[in-house]
């Protein structure tokens, strides 16, 4: 078991392989994708219990819509039913929940319980939890330079005053420490057009284990590969030895 001092402040999941799973077991994709949810509540237990500051989970791309209309449409229907049931359980246990994404693509109904479970756990203090929905790396880098362009325009910015720090200030997850390790279900090994700005350092770690399998001993391999890799930033393995800054 990994030490609380080993494990990573955020912790950024592509909950991937919920329709094979269910392919396997001669269901629907659909019941791989409610499947799924019962590994979201135990990935949430688990960084709660480990100490984790922030959790971000990939739950829909904005490449998704591109999947079969009814998938699609379940999906949604899905993404109401969770939100509404577990947003009391996550308030009740002081996390904070944010959804990051072009949300205005969903339909008024979504948009309403994305704003009330929002509302409800704003002020909690504990663990950070984020749901990228219609999210695309691209899309959060273009929606943050346009965003710095009107800043700008409107003479609360000077050009000179841009730099990775402030652009960074506009982007989804602006205030939360960047992901330290991404793990990726499922057996695929890409990014996958998710936190391109953020991921510039993190520690990458990919399984086969399908989402819906993915368990507390699942998630302490992958804590244990991140406790073992040497995080560097630029320097050399003798000034990280050293703790030096230069």
């Amino acid at each position: 078991m990994t030490t609380s001092a080993m494990m990573p402040r955020h912790v950024a999941i592509i909950m991937d392989g919920n329709g094979r799973w269910a392919a396997e077991q001669g269901k629907p994709r659909i019941w791989g994708h409610r499947n799924g949810v019962t590994s979201v509540r135990k990935t949430i237990q688990y960084c709660q219990d480990k100490g984790v500051d922030a959790l971000t989970l990939f739950a829909f791309s904005s490449e998704n819509w591109n999947r079969p209309q009814d998938e699609v449409s379940m999906l949604m229907e899905l993404f109401i039913v969770v939100l509404r049931r577990e947003v009391k359980r996550l308030h009740k246990n002081n996390v904070r929940l944010k959804i990051i994404g072009d949300t205005d693509k969903f339909n008024l109904k979504l948009q309403q319980q994305i704003t009330k479970a929002e509302s409800l756990t704003s002020n909690n203090t504990g663990l950070r939890l984020n749901i990228a929905a219609n999210f695309g790396g691209k899309w959060d880098i273009t929606q943050a330079a346009i965003k710095l362009v009107k800043t700008v325009q409107q003479g609360h910015l000077q050009l000179s005053d841009i730099n990775e720090a402030t652009f960074g200030q506009f982007m989804s997850l602006s205030g939360i420490p960047e992901p330290d390790l991404f793990i990726r279900t499922g057996g695929e090994h890409r990014i996958s057009n998710y936190l391109l700005w953020e991921l510039a350092y993190t520690e990458l770690y990919f399984t086969d284990t399908l989402w819906p399998d993915f368990d507390e001993k699942a998630f302490d391999q992958a804590v244990d590969s991140f406790s073992k890799r040497e995080r560097r930033f630029g320097k050399t393995s003798a000034q990280v030895a050293d703790g030096k800054n230069d």
